[in-house]
């Protein structure tokens, strides 16, 4: 335990450091020069993939989609580095005002310092979290589950540090704990004055257990702890339309944004045999308004809840009070419903004939993002990117006259 603490603080100390040397132009330049690095290197992230998913054979179906990069997921790397690159930077001006004693007030959006991330045996998360962070002049301290190590540890030393250092920035800005032990995350919520900050990305459980942990050592989180996405086919929802968003809903199973509850009006609504072709089941898991990937059932398979409600607001009702609060969907033609709806979802993105898949800070934002926060207090909430990684500060500036 002590010598991989010892890793991890100097993990955090160095990414901590590096932060004074980021600048936009050059951040820009490193990951454009990562894309390039993941088309030379992926060769080398498609073996180091092929040996992790080898090796996690006691993971299901839904972890080892997420698990699992093939040529296009590893291009889809590349494509997202580059079209980061090419955003504008974040802006650090905000407001300006005058006082009426001459002070001049402006607020600025400044770097956090390093953040840390824990995420699920996902790979891709590495490259989101990393260029989101570095793109907002953060550094970043990466730890994912035992799974991915293998794949992450080749784009982090393979991809992303000799992007760094190709640049004139130290490689340093992103870190890695280098163990699959799960002590690591408890260490990285553990170290307020290198990582004042950590994205938790898992299931529920495990990221609540961390998130309060943080707290006891006085660090914040931003927690992607869980998923699921609702739809629901109001009793003027247009059958064909229905039954395209039901299909759209479930394209990819390790998703959190995929269908997981879906409502209807009439029994007859439930497109059965849609489900059928799919390898979609119909059942009633112990969470069945969360996150279908993180369903504890060991011998869960492809599946989603269907539920008759007898009204708009029984589903409004679901939506908000048994769910994780993620994304909801209506299906109708009738817009007065639709805005009921709309007006009536808490949660963090609500649609109208369209599918909660689109709960993405890509899809929605064109920037990747770190994760999806769902909590119901002020702050960055739905998908979180770079133009919400950032502290607030008050710069002030008098002519030596001014007094209380």
């Amino acid at each position: 335990m002590s010598g991989l603490r010892a890793q991890v603080e100097r993990e955090a100390t160095a990414a901590h450091a590096a932060v004074a040397s980021l600048t936009d132009d050059a951040v820009a330049a490193a990951l454009a020069h990562a894309a390039v690095l993941v088309h030379e290197r992926r060769d080398a992230i498609a073996a180091a993939n092929a040996r992790d998913v080898a090796g996690a054979s006691a993971l299901d179906a839904g972890a080892l989609d997420r698990l699992r990069l093939d040529e296009a997921r590893i291009e889809g790397l590349a494509e997202q580095l580059a079209t980061l690159a090419e955003l504008p930077p974040l802006e650090r001006a905000d407001e300006r005002w005058t006082l009426e004693n001459g002070l001049e007030v402006e607020t600025r959006r400044i770097p956090i310092g390093a953040v840390g991330a824990n995420f699920e045996a996902r790979p891709n998360v590495a490259v989101d979290v990393a260029g989101q962070l570095l793109k907002s002049l953060n550094g970043a301290v990466l730890r994912t589950g035992g799974a991915a190590l293998g794949t992450v540890t080749v784009l982090v030393d393979e991809v992303l540090r000799p992007a760094l250092a190709a640049t004139g920035l130290p490689p340093a800005a992103v870190g890695l704990v280098r163990s699959p032990e799960r002590a690591g995350a408890r260490i990285l919520v553990s170290l307020p004055r290198v990582l004042p900050l950590v994205i938790l990305r898992g299931s529920g459980e495990t990221t609540a257990a961390l998130a309060a942990e943080a707290a006891g050592h006085g660090v914040r989180t931003l927690a992607h702890a869980e998923g699921g996405g609702v739809l629901y086919l109001h009793d003027a929802a247009d059958p064909a339309k229905a039954e395209a968003l039901v299909a759209a809903s479930l394209d990819r199973l390790g998703v959190c944004n995929r269908l997981n509850l879906l409502l209807v009006a009439r029994e007859e609504q439930i497109p059965r045999a849609l489900l059928e072709q799919l390898g979609i089941a119909l059942r009633e898991p112990p969470r069945p308004g969360h996150e279908w990937a993180n369903d504890p059932d060991p011998e869960k398979v492809a599946s989603i809840t269907a539920r008759v409600v007898g009204s708009l607001d029984d589903a409004l009702a679901l939506a908000n009070e048994a769910t994780s609060g993620l994304a909801a969907a209506i299906a109708t033609e009738d817009e007065a419903a639709a805005r009921r709806f709309l007006d009536g979802y808490r949660g963090t993105a609500a649609f109208w004939n369209a599918p909660t898949r689109f709960t993405d800070g890509f899809a929605l934002t064109g920037a990747p993002e770190t994760g999806i926060n769902v909590d119901r207090v002020p702050g960055p909430r739905g998908p979180v990117t770079y133009r919400d990684l950032w502290l607030r500060q008050f710069r002030v500036v008098g002519d030596g006259s001014q007094r209380r």
